[in-house]
């Protein structure tokens, strides 16, 4: 078995109402290191959505995962949950890689992720440099509407979730998320598991993005984005395939990839796949 390049350490930044926790990946290189920095999705922490794809990358130097606010062990300082905003998860991430000093970088964002990374590039546009997202939030419809009404039905899961009622909730979040899906009862108890695993954290997170819905210009937002590779699963609903493509159509630097045989949980069923695009896309941005 060959032994991946990177060296792994984890680390916390203690900010004032916030304790970040975070992994560095980080390879021999000489020159500028590439760095990429990689956002989770509301309920499931970094490492466990995506250490697989980091460990199958090999266009970049030094990887940044991060547990952003009410997710893996990044906690608040008296350790309860609060909620929070995007605004506040952007103020994070932008301590953060001041903290390390990563003045620029590819982001990568994954659901909720993906709509952090868009705000992101909006803030601090000469930042970032490729982007990807993986059926990011926001971008969900065709229609302002059907999206604005689909967050309306997580703000539905989210009462379930602070109402200790957590599978319940868990499980029409994801009726709403990925009706398509199919899955074996196995994976998706493990699904079930991990997004239990901190039941307030995850409703504040999709309070968190109806909230952001609910104040935004999605097409100044899209507007503000640099070259994207978005990544859609094969089993997703087709008013999301509609709205990548007629991005993809539009938009010269907006790229869209379907990845087969997956739904809305993509970079735990396809690391492989999606990692593989990821360089190939990077490849493409640099020439």
């Amino acid at each position: 078995m060959m032994k991946h390049p990177y060296k792994i350490s984890s680390h916390q930044l203690n900010l004032a109402d916030q304790h970040i926790s975070y992994q560095l990946y980080r390879k021999a290189h000489e020159g500028q290191p590439r760095r990429l920095v990689l956002l989770h999705g509301a309920g499931v922490a970094g490492e466990d959505t995506w250490a697989a794809i980091a460990m199958m990358v090999n266009q970049w130097d030094e990887i940044l995962i991060l547990d952003q606010r009410g997710t893996g062990r990044t906690q608040y300082p008296d350790g309860n949950e609060y909620p929070f905003s995007v605004n506040e998860l952007v103020n994070d991430i932008g301590a953060l890689v001041d903290h390390l000093g990563w003045w620029q970088f590819d982001l990568a964002g994954y659901s909720m992720g993906g709509m952090v990374a868009l705000f992101f590039k909006q803030r601090y546009h000469e930042r970032v440099m490729k982007q990807y997202l993986l059926e990011a939030a926001v971008l969900d419809r065709p229609s302002w509407e059907s999206t604005v009404d689909l967050r309306r039905q997580f703000s539905a899961a989210a009462e379930q979730l602070k109402q200790q009622q957590a599978e319940t909730g868990i499980k029409a979040f994801l009726d709403t998320i990925s009706p398509n899906r199919k899955t074996s009862p196995q994976a998706e108890l493990l699904t079930i598991q991990r997004l239990g695993a901190r039941p307030l954290g995850f409703a504040n997170a999709l309070n968190c993005v109806t909230e952001a819905i609910n104040g935004i210009d999605r097409e100044a937002l899209v507007a503000a984005q640099g070259d994207v590779t978005s990544f859609i699963g094969g089993h997703s609903v087709d008013l999301m395939h509609q709205y990548q493509r007629d991005l993809a159509e539009r938009l010269p630097n907006w790229h869209y990839f379907i990845v087969p045989g997956t739904d809305h949980s993509l970079p735990f069923q396809k690391p492989r796949q999606i990692a593989r695009i990821m360089d190939a896309e990077l490849t493409r941005f640099l020439a």
